[in-house]
């Protein structure tokens, strides 16, 4: 059989065969979903941190690059953990993290929150401090991105070759929400905003909302509604 065969039997076998269905009650890890027509449905919050102008910053200086984007990933899938998400996509110098059940928006965004603290107020002063001129004129910086719906998930490849992907607009939407430069940190759907609860949504110390509604064209007409963005640190 040629390839242009094998590809067309693949296509024909996924949209024919009956898929076999369950409600999540855990993020899924690779071998708990069958390479056939299989997946699990839940309702998630996505978390995708992403590291902002690292093409510059590699072009410029790899050796500096790969150490910053080393340094961001780590450390934001070690509070991605902590605040009780799971990793389970890196990409380049971004990172998912997927939130289920309980305050699942509330700890994705304080997650987020303290993704901003970290890189401001620890990495990129360590790496000033010690690089004093090589990141002169590099602009580090760095946006979360969060939603929340329903999705599907599936494992996706061949059988040497696959990973799990997931379909539905809470994915797709933090991922592009993680590539705004409009001057906030972290940015948020009115989905996930609607049910915070107050300790990320005030000020500790002023008791004031840290949240602004904007104007994100990436994501206009895509039903929506506000995007809600903040530029808040926390001690943590």
């Amino acid at each position: 059989m040629s390839l242009i065969d094998d590809l067309r039997s693949d296509v024909k076998n996924t949209v024919t065969s009956i898929w076999s269905t369950r409600d999540g009650r855990v993020v899924p890890e690779l071998d708990s979903l069958g390479l056939d027509n299989d997946r699990v449905e839940l309702d998630a919050v996505f978390l995708y941190a992403d590291l902002a102008d690292s093409t510059e910053l590699a072009i410029g200086t790899q050796q500096i690059a790969s150490e910053v984007c080393k340094a961001y990933i780590a450390g934001a899938t070690k509070l991605i953990k902590d605040n009780g998400g799971e990793v389970r996509s890196f990409d380049g110098d971004r990172v998912m993290g997927v939130f289920i059940e309980g305050s699942m928006n509330t700890d994705a965004v304080r997650c987020g929150v303290q993704i901003t603290t970290f890189f401001h107020q620890i990495l990129v002063p360590e790496f000033r401090n010690f690089y004093t001129t090589s990141l002169n004129g590099y602009n580090l910086t760095q946006t979360v991105g969060i939603d929340v719906s329903e999705v599907y998930v599936c494992r996706a490849g061949p059988r040497i070759d696959n990973d799990l992907i997931w379909i539905g607009r809470a994915p797709n939407i933090a991922a592009k929400l993680s590539g705004v430069r409009n001057g906030y940190s972290v940015l948020v759907t009115d989905a996930v905003y609607k049910s915070l609860l107050p300790e990320v949504l005030n000020d500790i110390n002023t008791g004031q909302n840290v949240w602004s509604s904007l104007n994100v064209p990436q994501v206009a007409g895509y039903g929506l509604g506000y995007v809600c963005g903040t530029n808040a640190h926390w001690v943590f």
